[in-house]
């Protein structure tokens, strides 16, 4: 959550940090600020503050802010924050940078520090006067009052005081010629210019300034300077730094004439499928290749459990992922919510394969599980988006999805791709194991016409309107499924309820009559997801208990349902492979109903992208 983008350098620094908060307004949105440091600069600073650090911060969106800057706003060396409020509600004293009373220290923060509130009242007690709510205000302070004679060490000293995470960037006027960052559970990236240096929370801020960049690990920090840069531990000893180069140009992250990232987004499903499959596949053996996995047959063959552990989007991707693996592996399968499995103790069971899934591959809470995990030993795999991102790299191998950069909060493309990458590991496993030739082949020959059926899905966009439009009246829906339908009923579920602000639920449609039929009504209308497969009959009979109950049924199936109001046609695939499009035309549901309803739909209120804190 939140964005960081800092500069130091030789250009006007202020238009370029507020192009870098745009770029991460999806990590964050209630408000945003931008400290600036001119060395040229005379007089008075912002408030009275020394001449040189200059703040300008408001409640609101990146364009709010921007409308606050003045024209004569000018510095080379800065840093920017655009905000998902935790502590303390959205306001301009709560948004960052915050400063400290003489104005020297100006700090950016994502993250949450645990003991704020103790370290809060210390300083309070000390005769320090605090200006916001924020967590983030006491490493301000930490920093201004250490007696330390670099700014390195003084942030170090303050973060030796800190429990919890935090990804920050620091200016001190006494120190002009550097901006001194680090990292905890909250990513940092730095990006390598011609004599300037960037940092960002997410490479969308660098792209359209350098494709070279240095991710931070936990317990690293960095110093940036305009033509140079260097990183160290937290304890001081120095690190390796090994830049790596973007894969995604700039025009990745732009809405490429769209209306909204997300239309976009949906829009580039069947490109995104092909990326996911291109180069993978073993004809001569009815297989694929995932070199990345880091496990050989032998040790492929142990395994004697799967779990999968995501959040979200994620753990619905992971459900239908374990109904794949168990299906065409036959490995006993299940996924969790990684939020739930770090708090429960579980057991680790050595011939366990666990499975970490995060489409930033930076979720917190599926980050710590997998830092749990390999202190106990175990092995896992990560399945993610960003290349380099801290789960991949903590993890032991693992499938990259190649969905490309996604932009709106709520996730559509990388959700398909990383189904369709669970089919790609299942189908490899499975080879290994007891699946046959000719059934791999089958599966094969079904990935390979999954682009052309999500452009088919694509097109019924207009008709999928005028039923948006229609259901868009309704206070709440039901979604309900059965087995590989259920997992996708979660999904669209929670996609209707994250952009339209409808409520909703889904069940197992073998569910309805053990508490949830009491709901229903003609005011609540039902979304069925009926695959044509050995479950047919069963989930008409649910259609059928639905409507003699005078509920309004909305089907997404095969074929035209009798008992339904209105049936979405999707093309058959393997019946394993169906549920990757069954999601996609509920996915245009959600969208058009809450274009209906006026909602912002790139940016739903309270949700930001990449849920880096707890």
């Amino acid at each position: 959550m939140c964005g960081i983008v800092g500069y130091i350098g030789k250009r006007d620094v202020a238009p370029l940090l507020l192009e870098g908060l745009q770029r991460l307004e999806y990590r964050g949105y209630d408000s945003a600020g931008i400290a600036i440091f001119n060395k040229h600069s005379t007089g008075k600073g912002t408030a009275g503050k020394p001449a040189g650090l200059k703040m300008v911060k408001a409640k609101g969106r990146v364009r709010d802010l921007e409308a606050k800057v003045p024209a004569r706003f000018k510095g080379t060396t800065g840093i920017a924050h655009t905000r998902w409020a935790t502590h303390g509600a959205p306001s301009d004293e709560n948004a960052h940078p915050h400063l400290d009373a003489e104005g020297k220290v100006a700090v950016v923060h994502n993250g949450i520090i645990d003991n704020a509130s103790e370290l809060r009242t210390k300083l309070t007690a000390d005769g320090v006067e605090f200006l916001s709510e924020t967590d983030t205000e006491v490493l301000v302070h930490l920093v201004a009052r250490s007696q330390a004679e670099t700014l390195e060490e003084k942030v170090r000293e303050a973060l030796r005081h800190v429990e919890g995470t935090y990804g920050i960037a620091v200016m001190h006027a006494d120190f002009n010629d550097r901006i001194v960052v680090a990292r905890n559970g909250s990513p940092v990236v730095l990006g390598i210019g011609e004599k300037e240096m960037f940092v960002a929370s997410d490479v969308a801020a660098l792209v359209s300034h350098t494709r070279q960049v240095v991710t931070l690990d936990d317990g690293e920090m960095a110093t940036l300077k305009a033509d140079d840069f260097r990183t160290y531990t937290t304890e001081g000893s120095r690190t390796t730094a090994n830049p790596t180069t973007v894969e995604w140009e700039a025009e990745s992250y732009d809405m490429g004439g769209h209306d909204t990232y997300m239309h976009k987004e949906i829009s580039e499903q069947a490109d995104a499928v092909d990326r996911v499959l291109r180069g993978r596949i073993d004809d001569r053996f009815s297989t694929v290749h995932l070199g990345g996995l880091n496990l050989d047959a032998r040790e492929a063959r142990t395994i004697r459990r799967i779990k999968i552990l995501g959040c979200g989007t994620s753990y619905h991707a992971g459900l239908i992922g374990a109904g794949l693996i168990e299906g065409l592996a036959r490995i006993p399968a299940d996924a969790e919510p990684a939020s739930e499995f770090r708090y429960r103790n579980p057991v680790v069971d050595p011939d366990t394969l666990y499975i970490a899934v995060s489409q930033s591959g930076e979720t917190y809470d599926v980050l710590a599980a997998v830092q749990e995990l390999k202190r106990k030993g175990a092995r896992v795999l990560g399945v993610v988006n960003v290349v380099g991102s801290a789960i991949a790299r903590e993890a032991d191998g693992g499938v990259y999805v190649h969905a490309g950069p996604e932009v709106c909060v709520v996730s559509t493309k990388c959700f398909t791709n990383t189904v369709v990458a669970f089919a790609l590991l299942a189908l490899h496993l499975g080879r290994i194991r007891d699946l046959s030739v000719s059934d791999g082949k089958r599966i094969i020959e079904g990935l390979r016409r999954l682009p052309g059926q999500i452009q088919e899905i694509l097109k019924q966009e207009d008709d999928i309107k005028k039923l948006a439009k229609r259901y868009a009246e309704a206070k709440s829906m039901m979604f309900i499924g059965r087995v590989r339908g259920y997992p996708v009923a979660l999904e669209a579920s929670l996609k209707l309820k994250e952009i339209s602000y409808i409520h909703a639920e889904a069940y197992p449609a073998s569910e309805l009559k053990h508490g949830p039929l009491a709901l229903i009504e003609p005011a609540l209308p039902t979304v069925a997801i009926v695959p044509d497969d050995d479950l047919l009959e069963k989930n008409r009979a649910a259609l059928e208990e639905i409507k003699a109950r005078s509920g309004q049924i909305l089907a997404v199936a095969h074929q035209e349902q009798e008992k339904a109001d209105h049936t979405i046609v999707v093309p058959k695939n393997e019946t394993e492979l169906d549920p990757i499009l069954m999601g996609i035309p509920l996915q245009l549901l959600a969208y058009h109903t809450a274009l209906a309803l006026g909602r912002d739909i790139d940016k739903p209120r309270n949700l930001a992208k990449s849920v880096t804190v707890e």
